[in-house]
């Protein structure tokens, strides 16, 4: 007869982690993040190449004059002048402004835009109105302040961004907080062009090189810097 012995299967017992294990498999893990980063980053740097080739450079309002209208913009508005026949009345306007689209044009006759925006806007905040009989003026309040478009609508030829000279009167006029928030946007913009750290990535970096000196007895053969 055969004899089954139940063996009683014993707990198994872990190796406590110590604080240098628990910071090495945080620099691992922020390695594995940063490659990972660093093939998108790729990809996202191709398309933005090539993007770049094709955009146009903005008019003196940053934005861009098109066969039927212009466009211009700050921070935190976009303001759009289209000319329409002298003698125009308002009642012959046709102007829908919606959060994410626009619809412009005179009553009986083909639209002069018609589009989505590149980003919403706060329709509360959006005017137009009819100067001299002879033109019409938007008035647009972008939703995200801390953004350029880089067109009006979809369809539009894009913009290079990254040649838009903002006032300085009007960066001057911001709180300290919206400011530094805006210039370090302006900052990473130019960096992510050049294909360069952003602030954050640089300062994630200098934190693991001063990590790194004050621990020159663990190994960090494989952490990147970039």
């Amino acid at each position: 007869m055969a004899i089954i012995s139940e063996v009683e299967e014993q707990p198994a017992v872990g190796k406590a982690s110590t604080p240098a294990m628990v910071v090495e498999k945080e620099i691992a893990e922020t390695v594995v993040e940063k490659e990972a980063a660093d093939n998108g980053k790729t990809t996202d740097n191709a398309a933005k190449e090539e993007e770049k080739k094709t955009a146009l450079a903005p008019n003196k309002g940053n934005g861009l004059d098109m066969e039927k209208y212009s466009w211009g913009q700050s921070l935190q508005e976009v303001t759009i002048n289209i000319p329409v026949p002298p003698g125009t009345k308002s009642r012959s306007i046709l102007c829908e402004i919606k959060k994410n689209h626009l619809k412009v044009g005179l009553k009986g006759q083909p639209t002069i835009i018609d589009g989505d925006f590149f980003k919403p806007v706060k329709v509360e905040d959006c005017f137009w109105s009819l100067e001299d009989q002879k033109s019409v003026s938007l008035l647009l309040t972008k939703q995200d302040r801390m953004d350029w478009w880089k067109y009006l609508v979809k369809g539009d030829p894009v913009i290079d961004t990254q040649k838009v000279e903002p006032e300085s009167s009007r960066l001057s006029d911001l709180d300290l907080e919206t400011r530094s928030t805006v210039e370090k946007m302006m900052f990473d913009q130019r960096q992510k062009s050049l294909g360069l750290p952003t602030s954050d990535e640089i300062q994630k970096e200098e934190l693991l090189k001063q990590f790194m000196s004050q621990h020159p007895e663990m190994n960090f053969s494989n952490a990147k810097m970039g």
